[in-house]
């Protein structure tokens, strides 16, 4: 997780753009899913920090077959207080930027935590396409978050589900950085 950066910008728009055309087709043949099953589950981090799911997106079944957990981590800038509630509704347009993206499986889409930090915890398939999409994506969110805020983690081999209820998958996958911000936690 050291070294992290923001894809090189061409290469990083053209990316996006890629992904906001299949999309498009994605979301015209109905292939993407808003389930509603983890939606209010309080998710806890090993920093002592923990936020609500408030929305879920799903691809197909949402199930890797190269299983690979992806944390990403976001501050807003000028999103305070009553404004939260505000960004929730309106980032359902940001769908067309992630769920094109090949490999996409699923995403939880987090509340801001005590920090003011939001979160998006997926079930990538492949490692490396959550690595390229972290960094490609990258460039959308430093257009409103707080500079140095945007971070990723990249788990490969738990499915995203089973890191979220056996933390200890993840401990085992990184245990470098096991009290970090993207390690899931047993609720207190």
């Amino acid at each position: 997780m050291s070294g992290q950066r923001p894809e090189a910008r061409g290469t990083a728009w053209r990316s996006v753009a890629s992904c906001f055309i299949a999309s498009l087709a994605l979301l015209a043949r109905g292939r993407v899913a808003q389930p509603a099953t983890r939606v209010g589950e309080r998710l806890c981090f090993a920093d002592g920090s923990s936020a609500r799911v408030y929305r879920e997106t799903r691809l197909g079944s949402g199930v890797a077959k190269d299983p690979c957990t992806l944390v990403v981590v976001f501050r807003l800038r000028l999103v305070r207080g009553p404004l939260h509630a505000l960004f929730r509704p309106v980032s359902l347009l940001n769908t067309p930027l992630f769920v094109g993206f090949p490999g996409f499986t699923s995403k939880l889409w987090l509340a801001h935590d005590e920090q003011g930090r939001y979160r998006g915890v997926y079930e990538w398939d492949g490692a490396g396409r959550a690595e390229h999409y972290a960094r490609s994506l990258w460039r959308v969110p430093a257009l409103v978050s707080v500079p140095g805020s945007i971070r990723y983690a990249v788990l490969p081999g738990p499915h995203r589900d089973d890191a979220l209820a056996r933390p200890r998958l993840v401990a085992d996958v990184a245990p470098e950085d096991t009290a970090a911000w993207w390690c899931p936690a047993v609720p207190a």
